[in-house]
């Protein structure tokens, strides 16, 4: 459980700020972090997708329920943001962006499990979250091996 939890929490820390700022090794400082995601709802849901993980990786170590429930909570209304960029097309994911029906199906599964996260948080079911973290971290991998440069 240890490497689990020491791997999401590593995962988070590096991998998606760097796939907000379209980078690899860093993300963009604070006061620049506005600029860069500014009119981009899935930048946006990137964003505050790194820093709810932090807090759900805290809080699944610490098995902390209302930590948990709580960062998912902070990503409510993101999704439906970022879906309806796409369908009108203001926005695009940067790589195979003629597979946005995918995109989606992805991207309704990770709610899904976010849904089933928050479910195991209420209950401060310290296993389930440990699971419901793991799903979240493989589709953020998946994803991110697909959709991103």
């Amino acid at each position: 459980m240890k490497k689990i939890l020491s791997a999401l929490a590593l995962f988070s820390l590096t991998a998606l700020p760097a796939f907000a700022a379209g980078q690899h090794n860093t993300a963009p400082a604070p006061d620049k972090k506005a600029a860069a995601t500014a009119g981009n709802p899935l930048l946006e849901e990137m964003f505050t997708l790194d820093s709810a993980f932090k807090e759900i990786v805290s809080g699944v170590a610490l098995g902390d329920g209302a930590r948990v429930h709580g960062a998912v909570e902070s990503l409510h209304g993101k999704s439906e943001r970022t879906t309806e960029a796409l369908h009108s097309g203001k926005i695009k994911p940067p790589k195979n962006p003629d597979k946005i029906m995918e995109f989606e199906k992805l991207d309704g599964e990770f709610h899904s499990d976010l849904e089933a996260l928050a479910s195991a948080a209420g209950k401060n079911d310290q296993k389930m979250m440990l699971s419901a973290a793991k799903r979240l971290l493989d589709g953020c991998v998946n994803c991110h091996k697909t959709y991103r440069k």
